[in-house]
């Protein structure tokens, strides 16, 4: 005989995971420290720069 699941506990139990994983994603993606952050956005502004420099200026 097959067991008797509650649908109304398995949605519940669904939901506090995905609210679980989403809760890891923001503390991953948000969960810096301002000096962090600044050198997040020093490096790319380097990526930015250097890849502009390599840029060809096609004027014909």
């Amino acid at each position: 005989m097959a067991e008797i699941i509650n649908l109304q506990k398995v949605r519940k139990q669904r939901a506090r995971t995905e609210k679980a994983e989403q809760a890891e994603q923001n503390r991953i993606k948000f969960g810096r420290t301002k000096a962090e952050k600044q050198l997040t956005a020093a490096e790319q502004a380097l990526a930015d720069k250097r890849i502009d420099g390599h840029k060809r200026d096609d004027e014909d």
